[in-house]
């Protein structure tokens, strides 16, 4: 049977949704952001951490209380309360998916019904919340990165969402905002291709497309109208590349 764990109202009142705000923007905009996972003790907390630690140990040893005996004599934590603190922390400034947060307590060994409860009880309060994180993810990805739809799908299978959650999510972008933006993205590379020849730039911007998840049909036809509107010939260049 599962256990039901009561959460202090305070440690979550903090926290916003993985779906809100400029959280998941700066982050999605940065390539890879969602892989390093901080530990404990690391990064700007490390020294307020040590901080209260040593005064916490000071208390205990003063205090000989039986939980610091257990402490000192490596008794494990509860599983639960252990699983919550990886998961706010991992949360903390950076959405993670459902699915990320189940691989990180995996990884540090909590049991499986631990990770459960945890886990529902943070979707229940928002703090877990993939549709919301598919949702800002397509948005910061698609504007912040010019990704196209199918390198958005494949980058968020990869953050665990759900295939629904996903189609939903990449609805977002119709062909149209597509192409105009695959516009956009050529126009920028364009200037660095000048002094190429023909083939080169075609291939060199054609290429660009194709690594943003566009498809070959759209990159020569935005190619070619970019190259033809600089005064290039462009007959012959209706042939895949």
């Amino acid at each position: 049977m599962t256990r039901r764990t009561e959460w202090p109202v305070g440690a979550t009142d903090h926290h916003t949704g993985p779906g809100h705000g400029s959280a998941v923007g700066h982050m999605a905009e940065s390539e890879d952001a969602y892989e390093p996972e901080a530990g404990p003790g690391t990064g700007s907390d490390a020294g307020f951490g040590e901080g209260v630690g040593r005064r916490a140990r000071s208390r205990t040893r003063s205090s000989g209380s039986p939980s610091s005996s257990r402490a000192e004599k490596g008794e494990p934590r509860d599983p639960v309360e252990q699983a919550r603190n990886i998961c706010l922390r991992l949360l903390t400034g950076t959405p993670r998916t459902r699915k990320q947060l189940a691989d990180a307590l995996r990884k540090r060994d909590i049991p499986d019904e631990a990770a459960e409860e945890v886990l529902s009880r943070f979707e229940d309060v928002g703090l877990i919340d993939d549709a919301a994180f598919a949702d800002a993810w397509v948005e910061s990805r698609h504007h912040g990165r010019g990704l196209a739809r199918r390198a958005l799908v494949r980058e968020l299978r990869t953050k665990g969402v759900d295939s629904a959650l996903i189609d939903e999510a990449v609805g977002q972008l119709d062909s149209d905002q597509e192409e105009a933006t695959a516009r956009e993205l050529v126009a920028r590379k364009l200037r660095s291709t000048r002094g190429l020849d023909r083939d080169k730039r075609l291939r060199r911007l054609a290429g660009m497309l194709a690594r943003k998840g566009y498809g070959e049909g759209m990159a020569l036809r935005v190619v070619r109208q970019a190259l033809a509107e600089e005064g290039e010939d462009t007959e012959g260049l209706d042939e895949p590349f």
